[in-house]
């Protein structure tokens, strides 16, 4: 924020810090922090890139596990190949929704189609996680795909949203979700004024580009920050350029999360058998990617769930 202090509206505003993960491609991962832990069910948020990848690279996270959590991975820029253990093959593009159920255990990888990689490709986009309810931590995993046209929204003066997932302002994502959920994205033409929807307990909004004021407050709100709002907050955004941001938020999970790796339980003892799923090979793996992510070195002493 430049100037000015939090009003009673903003419960607290994170920088996440930048991660490279080589050739240039930046992760920012702004949940979970130090500070906050989740925003209703999203208990991780990366924003990744934007990035121009040099001619014949491209995006290569291989084959790694997930228990008790949805991962959602939406773009803006570019194209990811997903596969998975269920058999899974889709391509995702700008616009379209990824969302994957891991349950009980899945096993995934995201790469950039070979076809692509000569022309040097683009990648910019969000991937988050959402925790399971306790009730579903362990349901079958699933893997669905949801195109551009599928997604509801509107445009009205200098706004246009687009819900993702979840329910706001009259509109319902046909994205299932396992809890109350609100994920949207939002483009602000310049002087652009927005009420932040009160649908949900928990808001908060990750400005992708340009620069937003909180009327009745001074300072603004820039680029690559998430800021968290109060319960039942009346917040009016108001762009001071062109800007593009993220809102996320729900109703907050009624137990704690533990998070570890790739791993999301409400139980420690349920993180530390799928760590040990993943070393001895107990996962399903995806057809003819038989290079996976090795379990992470744990450190010395007793290991520190976030």
């Amino acid at each position: 924020m430049a100037g000015g202090d939090l009003d009673s509206g903003i419960e607290m505003v994170l920088v996440p810090p930048v991660r490279d993960l080589g050739d240039g491609f930046n992760v920012r991962r702004a949940l979970p922090s130090a500070k906050r832990r989740m925003v209703g069910p999203f208990i991780f948020f990366d924003r990744m890139g934007p990035v121009k990848f040099g001619a014949g690279d491209g995006l290569d996270v291989r084959p790694h596990p997930h228990i008790g959590l949805a991962t959602v991975t939406y773009l803006l820029e570019g194209e990811i190949l997903h596969r998975d253990s269920l058999g899974s093959v889709q391509a995702i593009r700008p616009g379209e929704v990824n969302w994957m159920t891991a349950g009980r255990g899945i096993v995934h990888s995201e790469r950039t189609d070979p076809a692509l990689r000569p022309g040097g490709p683009a990648l910019s986009g969000v991937q988050t996680w959402l925790a399971l309810p306790e009730s579903r931590e362990e349901t079958e995993p699933a893997f669905v795909h949801y195109g551009t046209d599928a997604l509801p929204g509107f445009e009205a003066e200098g706004i246009k949203l687009r819900l993702i997932a979840g329910d706001t302002d009259g509109l319902i994502s046909p994205v299932k979700t396992a809890s109350p959920t609100l994920y949207a994205d939002v483009v602000l033409d310049a002087g652009a004024r927005w009420p932040v929807p009160k649908d949900h307990i928990e808001r908060g909004f990750y400005i992708l580009s340009g620069t937003v004021a909180v009327e009745g407050q001074d300072g603004t709100f820039g680029a690559d920050q998430l800021v968290i709002l109060k319960p039942e907050a009346e917040v009016v955004l108001r762009a001071t350029e062109a800007t593009r941001l993220m809102l996320v938020g729900g109703e907050p999970m009624a137990e704690k999360r533990f998070i570890y790796w790739n791993f999301v339980s409400s139980r420690p003892e349920r993180i530390e058998q799928a760590k040990a799923d993943w070393r001895e090979g107990r996962f399903a793996g995806v057809d003819g990617e038989p290079d996976v992510i090795p379990l992470p070195p744990e450190p010395p002493g007793r290991i520190k769930y976030r």
